[in-house]
């Protein structure tokens, strides 16, 4: 029967690096459940659809395709319309976005079978804000990752950089600022630990030490 993992936290906690880390280690394979939504809020932007024209969203999705794709390392690449897209949803216009729009009931349907659907089929490591919470809430491993607010800006900024994207600290700062305030205080799904969750605070890990840690946990949650 295919494992599940569960991790969630607010942007910038490292949860991609490490989950990613954690699922080549166990042969498990890693979702990304932000860049779905990341991916229909480039699709409205695309499309200059307002995030507050409900109607004109609904006939959007209803016209788009959002899917994943593994390549042969079983990483995890999103397509819409057919089209990659994973390096166009990382921008922080569309993270903002996609705080947004993550909130409308309609989309969060709309994506939650594709996610629920990967988890009954393959041992999955599987991020985002509301995994443990709604999306597999029986999941066998349950974990929350936190850092300090200055800290998860750092390093948005220097992932952003080594992207060659212009950016400044205090913008990204208070982008990461004004996204928890929309996670936390959302209706729908707010952003929370799920019950059972193991709390990691990675403020002071390195990639390295957190993978070692989230390793730890998942390997004494499955045994």
């Amino acid at each position: 029967m295919p494992i599940s993992v569960a991790i969630d936290g607010p942007a910038g906690a490292g949860k991609s690096t490490i989950a990613r880390r954690a699922a080549e280690y166990f042969n498990f394979i890693y979702i990304d459940t932000g860049a779905l939504y990341r991916t229909a809020s480039l699709a409205a932007l695309k499309q200059n659809v307002s995030l507050e024209d409900i109607d004109s969203l609904k006939a959007l999705l209803a016209q788009t395709k959002i899917s994943l794709s593994l390549n042969e390392k079983k990483q995890q690449t999103v397509l819409l319309n057919g089209v990659d897209v994973s390096g166009e949803i990382r921008t922080p216009e569309v993270s903002m976005a996609a705080s947004l729009i993550s909130a409308l009931p309609f989309v969060r349907d709309y994506l939650l079978s594709l996610q629920r659907e990967i988890a009954k089929e393959h041992s999955v490591i599987m991020d985002g804000r509301d995994i443990g919470t709604v999306v597999l809430p029986h999941a066998n491993v349950k974990v929350f990752f936190t850092a300090s607010l200055e800290e998860r800006a750092k390093r948005r900024y220097k992932e952003l950089k080594e992207k060659c994207i212009d950016v400044d600290y205090k913008k990204i700062l208070q982008e990461i600022r004004l996204r928890d305030e929309q996670d936390t205080g959302r209706k729908i799904a707010p952003l929370k630990p799920a019950l059972g969750s193991v709390i990691l605070d990675t403020t002071a890990d390195t990639p390295d030490e957190a993978a070692e840690k989230l390793i730890n946990v998942i390997k004494e949650g499955i045994s």
